[in-house]
């Protein structure tokens, strides 16, 4: 799957993605959630952390279910939970898994609508969404808003502007998408809406947790691109509590981008492996014309380190720059 170079300080290693099996990495999954900060691209990189099939993948901070949709396009789990605070999003999820075609029908309907009207059009969708929760308004704000960068304000209603350069997402793009998610996910795949600790306490050895939380180093403060923030406090005895249980996690959080650094470690006596992985260009910086690279950190239980084989150290890893088509 992939192979560990050794590196004679701090004990560190880098992670190679083979060339043979590049195919297996780089593919195309459905992706009907636009949503900033999806770890899409890194999905190869993320399930390549999984040396075997697990039961259940369980995603307590699923916002767009990228790693989700890529481990079910691959086969990897029985089973998938999809785990969400933000109740209208988990609506949302609800309805690609149950009704795919009313959703695409509805995001249709609302996307015609906005021919030749197109700001006022967002911003009354936008004032019908804040007051009615509704999922397809909720999947149109997504795909216009700029750069599907989420913003609340204080009074949890949502902000974020119209991106006038374009439309939004086809009609028919969307369809597919949407389609598609819920064919490779039918008959398998749970929506939670709730407290993500109710998720982990059900987490069993079999299973895997995948974890995306808001990042500690944009979740506080005036800043509000998150539904809810992360107690790190209180995150960090979760994950004692998952350590005690042996369960296999992962987790993506914080990082840097240029010379800036976000958030802490994760505190040393949880045994992690962190990865510093290679995004790309920072979408943020790009909002405020500096070209700056994201590095994000994706840190291994040491239950997954011991089956990988691989000490606690830090892992600097590129993402694979191509994906393949995948038919469905």
């Amino acid at each position: 799957m992939f192979s560990i170079m050794s590196s004679q300080c701090f004990r560190s290693a880098a992670i190679r993605l083979d060339t043979e099996d590049s195919a297996v990495y780089m593919f195309r999954v459905p992706h009907p959630i636009p949503y900033q900060g999806s770890k899409r691209r890194l999905a190869p990189i993320i399930l390549g952390c999984v040396p075997e099939r697990i039961e259940c993948l369980i995603e307590p901070f699923a916002g767009s279910a990228a790693v989700t949709l890529a481990a079910a396009a691959r086969g990897l789990a029985r089973r998938f939970v999809i785990g969400e605070s933000l109740k209208p999003l988990a609506s949302l999820w609800e309805m690609i898994l149950r009704q795919p075609e009313r959703l695409a029908n509805e995001y249709e309907s609302i996307w015609r609508d906005q021919a030749g009207n197109t700001k006022e059009h967002y911003f009354q969708i936008r004032e019908e969404f804040n007051r009615g929760h509704d999922p397809g308004r909720l999947l149109y704000l997504l795909a216009r808003c700029v750069k599907a960068s989420v913003r609340f304000n204080s009074k949890g209603e949502f902000n974020q502007s119209p991106d006038n350069r374009r439309k939004g997402t086809h009609p028919d793009t969307m369809r597919f998408h949407i389609l598609s998610a819920a064919k490779l996910l039918s008959g398998k795949c749970e929506v939670w809406s709730g407290d993500y600790a109710y998720l982990l306490n059900r987490a069993t050895y079999g299973d895997l947790v995948y974890m995306d939380p808001p990042y500690q180093g944009v979740s506080d403060g005036r800043d509000s691109r998150y539904f809810e923030q992360l107690d790190i406090a209180r995150f960090v005895r979760e994950l004692e509590a998952l350590n005690e249980r042996n369960i296999n996690y992962l987790i993506s959080l914080d990082g840097k981008c240029g010379s800036r650094t976000y958030g802490r470690e994760l505190p040393g006596h949880l045994q992690l492996t962190r990865l510093l992985v290679e995004v790309g260009r920072s979408s943020q910086s790009t909002l405020t014309g500096r070209s700056e690279r994201t590095v994000e950190s994706l840190y291994l239980s040491s239950a997954i380190a011991k089956r990988l084989q691989i000490n606690p150290a830090y892992i600097h890893v590129k993402p694979p720059q191509k994906q393949l088509a995948m038919e469905f």
